[in-house]
């Protein structure tokens, strides 16, 4: 299969079709307020309703009430939801039946952090992501790739966590995960894409063959 690459963090519609021309799979729109990366209904509606067919757009929750979420997901459009903070399996699942599809993500410290995925059936696939704290994505930290190849046996794996266009390659050939998912490391400044860093990681993340 085909390795997927998101681009999270989109807050403007000049980096959301730049990304899909360099061949992004998935934009990331963040809905946390704390977030340098955060935007409103209203501004991700905007973007949405530009993109090119067969773009998948994600929205990201951390600790978001459930009917939040699917409102939020209803005025946008949305394909996905990612939900990057501690939310309970209980709400995954409840949230599946509502959603088209559930990302959910886990902020790894080691090993044994693996075994909460265990619990998550009802996602449809785990991002993992470096545990930073109290910052929820895009903190700039290389995810330990180990951790990440363990995971596979779990399910769907998207590896994030201080991916950027010089070490992409050698991250997909170590850990060989369904999708890729990059902010700060093809940013300009926090909430803005570097044009030439987006062309490369996008090119060079699917360039690995297997």
């Amino acid at each position: 299969m085909a390795l997927k690459v998101k681009i999270c963090g989109i807050t403007n519609i000049e980096d959301a079709l730049l990304a899909c021309k360099f061949g992004a799979d998935a934009l990331g729109f963040v809905f946390y307020k704390k977030s340098p990366r955060y935007v409103t209904i209203a501004q991700a509606k905007k973007i949405i309703e530009t993109l090119p067919p067969f773009v998948i757009t994600v929205g990201v929750f951390v600790d978001e009430g459930l009917e939040t979420i699917i409102s939020t997901c209803k005025e946008t459009g949305l394909d996905t939801v990612q939900l990057h903070g501690d939310e309970s399996p209980h709400m995954c699942s409840d949230l599946k039946h509502r959603v088209r599809r559930i990302v959910k993500a886990f902020r790894v410290r080691d090993f044994t952090d693996l075994n909460t995925l265990k619990a998550y059936s009802a996602a449809d696939a785990f991002l993992l992501d470096t545990y930073t704290e109290e910052v929820y994505g895009g903190s700039g930290t290389v995810f330990n790739w180990d951790i990440a190849q363990e995971a596979g046996e779990f399910g769907n794996v998207i590896l994030a966590g201080g991916l950027t266009p010089e070490n992409i390659e050698e991250a997909v050939r170590r850990v060989n995960p369904y999708a890729v998912d990059v902010s700060s490391g093809v940013e300009e400044k926090k909430g803005k894409k570097d044009l030439e860093k987006l062309r490369l990681f996008i090119e060079r993340a699917k360039s690995v063959l297997f």
